[in-house]
């Protein structure tokens, strides 16, 4: 079961430098924060899809659409509800939802899928050798880089790990589907044990392996493969630092793309 997210293609995202790409990600996250209108929100989102259009990603989009649905749907309900404004749009005993509350709501759901969004395409077109890299030469700590890019690579061998045990205890006779969902997700917790076991085992056999090669995070490292900026990789950060200037003075300077309810 493949649950890594990269995607070996050669599109021009994948050819730019990972220092290029981790930055990209930072602006694009400061993007995100300048607004909280849905309009505008949803103007930044498309302008995502189409990157991940360009860079062939949409593949992982469409693995992971329902994690991303519930993410905006979520945010949307739940924001309306602990936020007001001055125009009333439905109550019902100590609960109120304003016009602006409400659209608040939809800017903050399209905010955390258009993060998910971002860190998705990120994950697609860069290697986790060229994440490890793309830290240390941005002045990360080795050790930091290092443990970075190992969350990375445990969290989908675990999730597999996890989805092989489930199909194991089924094709034993374990029925997943009867029941209420409270039921159904009581027969997911014993699934737990031997996953915590495969963990345990999983981390001392890669300290075992580490060890053994004489891993030592104070060591001076030399790479196969050199980073080298190229001439599209400023043209890209120039672009994204030109477009968060824009941003940044519609937003602080203009008052443009801001909807604050009153919190509760």
């Amino acid at each position: 079961m493949n649950l890594f997210l990269y995607l070996d293609k050669n599109t021009w995202l994948h050819r730019l430098d990972p220092r290029t790409k981790i930055i990209g990600v930072l602006i694009l996250f400061t993007l995100c924060l300048c607004f909280n209108h849905p309009l505008y929100m949803a103007a930044i989102s498309l302008a995502v899809i189409l990157v991940a259009f360009s860079a062939r990603s949409l593949g992982n989009f469409w693995r992971l659409r329902f994690i991303l649905v519930l993410l905006f749907l979520f945010s949307s309900v739940m924001w309306p509800l602990f936020a007001k404004g001055p125009t009333s749009l439905w109550s019902w005993g100590f609960l109120q939802v304003s016009m602006e509350s409400f659209l608040y709501g939809l800017a903050m759901g399209l905010r955390l899928s258009t993060f998910v969004s971002i860190g998705l395409i990120f994950l697609s077109t860069t290697r986790n050798e060229e994440l490890t890299h793309g830290f240390i030469r941005l002045g990360v700590p080795y050790p930091v880089a290092f443990a970075l890019s190992t969350a990375l690579r445990l969290v989908p061998t675990f999730a597999g790990a996890g989805a092989t045990i489930v199909q194991a205890q089924i094709s034993r006779g374990l029925d997943l589907e009867s029941g209420s969902i409270f039921s159904r997700v009581g027969k997911f917790i014993p699934q737990a044990v031997p996953l915590f076991i495969y963990a345990i085992r999983h981390t001392n056999l890669l300290a075992m392996a580490l060890e053994s090669k004489g891993f030592s995070p104070e060591s001076k490292r030399t790479f196969y493969h050199e980073l080298k900026m190229r001439g599209s990789d400023y043209v890209v950060m120039a672009l994204l630092l030109f477009i968060l200037l824009i941003f940044l003075y519609l937003r602080i300077l203009l008052g443009i793309g801001a909807i604050i309810p009153e919190r509760i």
